[in-house]
């Protein structure tokens, strides 16, 4: 007998489809304000060479200047993770973009090395909560068992904005000034305010706005703070935040500055060359959260899917990054650089899909912004790890040798540790244990 779909059935499925596409356009809106955050954070290092020179500065001037972009980043993180429970996440992230172009304009003139270092410090402080509130905002339009894949099309958003910006904005270089690049980023901020102000608004879960998709998105048992803060899944993923962004961090800041000034490649070669890892990580990051999701809908525990995954491609990029300071220059060594600088930024979303899992909506911007507050240690130090290294050795390619060998021991034994701590089925009983015993 053929089954009649009632009218009722057939709306609810025109309803779950709108939805859907509606959810991956504002997938697609995040994704761009992934590009344009991660194109903010690099210019400076296109430009690195030039700034140097322009401005006189030494290899620990350079490396002040790149470390002061994380000076307020876990301020920013964390107060902008608490505002995100208080006002409209649509409202909220288009005043991050206005505040990344005010701290641009400054800089499309001449500028001095305090003057360079305040507009990082304020951008940073601005860009801190980015990731974190982005993956926040796509968690809320899917399910837990489909957040990965948008998760991670979040995360290649960043890596879209370099492998992007890397040709354009160092082409602009060559051609004009490193001023001149602050005019597009300008623009291009400009133009997706507009946009995300006219279609971002409804996200399910944010209280200042009417939830549209509500009926989609399964969320998990509420935990005061104090449980939520003490679960194995949360701190092994503040673990792997740390590890991970400490790569992410030389990548914006040094590995331009690393081929063109310790490698001997050119301006344009280089920004070539920078678009090979930014490349890797988007196709990886994809490929990272449909494979995560998949494991999940068959039935595998999310402690492999999230946890093992994770920490497994962060470990990855640890073990290429030791492998290029011991290799000759060439193709193996620019292979291993791009594995390095790619494998660990395939692994943010599926690690941060994990939060979602154990973390109730309503506390989840808050914990991601602390999550990035963590993260943002590992900006501060990094850099400057990196410029003294560079500074205090006998010659620059044996000074980036040791600082990178340094970086890639630390994201091998950080995920060793963080294997052994992630675990969302075990913290999700948990949690549900502890509200139960307190209501």
């Amino acid at each position: 007998m053929t089954q009649v779909s009632t009218p009722t059935t057939a709306a609810s499925r025109r309803t779950r489809s709108a939805l859907t596409r509606r959810a991956w356009m504002i997938t697609g809106l995040l994704v761009v304000f992934m590009l344009i955050n991660f194109a903010d954070k690099s210019v400076i290092a296109f430009a690195g060479v030039q700034i140097q020179k322009d401005l006189g500065l030494t290899p620990q001037q350079f490396g002040m200047i790149q470390s002061s972009f994380f000076w307020l980043f876990a301020a920013g993180a964390l107060f902008f993770g608490w505002l995100s429970s208080k006002v409209s996440i649509r409202w909220l992230l288009a005043g991050l973009m206005l505040l990344w172009v005010a701290t641009m304009v400054p800089l499309t003139g001449t500028v001095t090395f305090g003057v360079l270092v305040a507009c990082r410090l304020v951008l940073g402080f601005a860009e801190g909560p980015a990731f974190a509130l982005a993956n926040h905002a796509v968690h809320s339009w899917f399910p837990p068992e489909k957040r990965a894949l948008p998760s991670s099309f979040v995360t290649a958003g960043s890596s879209l904005g370099v492998l992007i910006a890397a040709p354009v904005l160092t082409w602009i270089i060559v051609r004009w000034d490193w001023h001149a690049a602050f005019y597009l980023l300008i623009t291009v901020g400009l133009v997706w305010v507009v946009a995300w102000i006219l279609l971002g608004r409804g996200a399910p879960g944010d209280a200042a706005e009417p939830a549209q998709a509500t009926e989609t998105v399964v969320d998990t048992v509420d935990a005061p703070y104090r449980t939520i803060l003490r679960t194995g899944t949360v701190i092994g993923i503040a673990l792997l935040m740390f590890c991970s962004y400490w790569s992410t961090t030389l990548k914006v800041s040094w590995l331009p500055v690393y081929l063109e000034d310790g490698l001997g490649y050119d301006t344009l070669t280089t920004g070539r060359l920078v678009m090979l890892p930014y490349g890797l990580a988007a196709v990886g990051a994809i490929a990272a959260g449909w494979f995560s999701n998949r494991l999940v809908s068959r039935g595998v525990s999310r402690k492999v899917a999230r946890g093992y995954l994770s920490a497994g491609l962060i470990a990855g990029a640890g073990i290429t990054m030791v492998g290029f300071t011991i290799v000759s220059a060439g193709l193996l060594q620019i292979l291993l650089v791009s594995l390095a600088f790619s494998l660990n930024t395939a692994a943010y979303g599926v690690a941060l899909t994990a939060i979602a899992d154990v973390v109730q909506s309503r506390k989840r911007g808050m914990v991601l912004g602390g999550l990035g507050a963590v993260s943002s240690i590992s900006g501060m130090v990094a850099p400057l790890v990196l410029g003294f290294s560079v500074g205090r050795a006998a010659d620059k390619i044996s000074g980036y040798g040791t600082g990178f060998l340094i970086s890639g021991i630390l994201m091998i034994v950080g995920s060793a540790i963080a294997v052994f701590l992630v675990n969302p089925e075990r913290d999700i009983t948990v949690i549900r244990k502890r509200a139960e015993e307190t209501a």
